[in-house]
């Protein structure tokens, strides 16, 4: 995500370098770049322009200022904060008031509009303890009013449906009405789409808004299809006024173009950005992390974020009081491995880390060494995962075919088990009695 559009900004800030001061000739130089960088994120010209004319006012205005701040640092705070604002400022909420309060989705067919709304059904039921009804109002795509039957079902939230009606503004009435009388907090209306804007389709997501007049209606947008996406959404908003935009794919080969235009060209708030399949990737849209993230700052608040939602005070002091016994077995390691792949793609999560965002990019991480570590630890035996030092050749031996990999690679693994292990258990003894922090897995051993 941004990956050029933060190379090439590093390489415009680079033009700094070695200055003594901000001066009209080096600002003209970095400004030019970083126009072209904006440009080749697929950020609309104008926008490209009027940005770095702002950055630029504002550089010019700070050139006698500060003189103990590098040239290069200072165009990197400026070109942050107006990033900031040209993303909206600060996070914006989602009006889910109102008994119930009715969210309606809506955007092009192939948006992301349902894996959408499993999504934020299960945002709105775990994280704000909302009772949710989705409701299936797609009745032209195949499959679609199965595919959010299923997310419904791994939600754990309830789905309104009418497989034998084909008028969605009546199904979406009837569903509101319905999560009126059973006692729903939040109903959410997915929509069908279509490949493009067309004036069927305007009509009827009109109709069914004007039907149902929902507190919130978010437009999900493919965030990998740039300048499109913002153009789409401006029609959409035209038609439709709605409240916020979800940006979706944004794990894809995404320039930035459509993150960075929408709120100036649509007037209306990013509220949340998605990311894959899996139904808890979905985060709120900060702008101010977002500038971080594309500057290269990473984003420590939010991985920070993440590893909180993962974290059980009961179960860190149990894990504690393992550890300083030096009993840390492959049961607690695979619980740990869990909380480690909840909370996302480890490549995403180390470009979060500060400074890092960079070699995140050339690093050669695969998700998937986490399934052969997986697999090693379920060929073991109940009695072997509770006690590492059972596990002799022979054992290691049925582990490796059982397992599907190589006799080396368990060796591997077992080596890297016990050198964490060690660690874990000296890092307690260093603490000593009274130390009064939670204990916590250090790291991962490389597989």
């Amino acid at each position: 995500m941004f990956d050029s559009l933060s190379e090439r900004l590093e390489g415009a800030f680079k033009s700094l370098k070695g200055d003594g001061k901000l001066t009209e000739i080096n600002v003209a130089t970095s400004i030019k770049e970083i126009r072209r960088a904006l440009v080749a994120a697929d950020v609309n010209y104008k926008i490209a322009k009027e940005f770095t004319n702002k950055v630029k006012e504002e550089a010019l205005g700070k050139r006698n200022v500060l003189a103990s701040v590098r040239p290069g640092e200072m165009m990197i705070k400026i070109v942050n904060d107006e990033l900031i604002e040209l993303m909206g400022g600060q996070a914006a909420g989602i009006n889910i008031k109102g008994n119930p309060g009715v969210m309606l989705i809506a955007g092009l067919q192939g948006s992301g509009k349902t894996t959408f709304t499993g999504k934020v059904s299960k945002f709105l039921k775990e994280k704000k303890k909302k009772k949710v009804l989705v409701v299936a109002c797609d009745v032209y795509r195949p499959a679609a009013i199965t595919q959010l039957s299923v997310l419904a079902e791994q939600v754990g939230v309830d789905i309104y449906k009418e497989e034998e009606n084909k008028n969605p503004v009546k199904i979406a009435e009837n569903a509101v009405i319905h999560g009126t009388q059973n006692g729903y907090d939040v109903v959410i209306v997915d929509t069908a789409g279509r490949l493009a804007v067309d004036e069927e389709m305007m009509n009827e997501i009109a109709a069914i808004k004007d039907a149902i007049t929902p507190s919130e209606t978010l437009f999900v947008v493919d965030a990998m299809t740039g300048q499109d996406a913002v153009n789409t959404a401006k029609a959409f908003n035209e038609r439709i006024n709605y409240d916020g935009v979800v940006l979706t794919k944004m794990d894809g080969d995404t320039r930035g173009g459509a993150a960075l235009s929408i709120k100036y060209t649509v007037g209306k708030p990013i509220k949340f950005v998605s990311m894959g399949e899996k139904l808890d990737m979905l985060d709120i849209f900060y702008p101010e992390r977002m500038a971080q993230r594309i500057l290269g700052m990473g984003d420590i608040v939010s991985l920070v974020e993440k590893a909180q939602e993962q974290f059980d005070e009961k179960e860190a002091k149990r894990l504690e009081g393992k550890i300083r016994k030096n009993k840390f077995d492959f049961n607690d390691f695979l619980v740990q491995l869990g909380h480690i792949k909840k909370m996302g793609n480890i490549k995403s999560l180390i470009g979060m880390i500060p400074g890092m965002g960079k070699m995140a990019k050339n690093l050669d991480i695969d998700d998937k060494a986490f399934s052969k570590i997986e697999a090693i630890i379920l060929s073991m035996t109940p009695v072997e995962r509770k006690n590492p030092a059972l596990l002799n050749g022979s054992r290691k031996k049925r582990i490796a075919r059982g397992s599907g990999n190589k006799l080396e690679e368990v060796n591997q693994f077992m080596r890297q088990f016990e050198q964490m292990r060690k660690m874990m258990f000296q890092m307690s003894k260093m603490q000593g009695k009274g130390g009064g922090r939670n204990m916590q897995m250090p790291g991962m051993p490389k597989f």
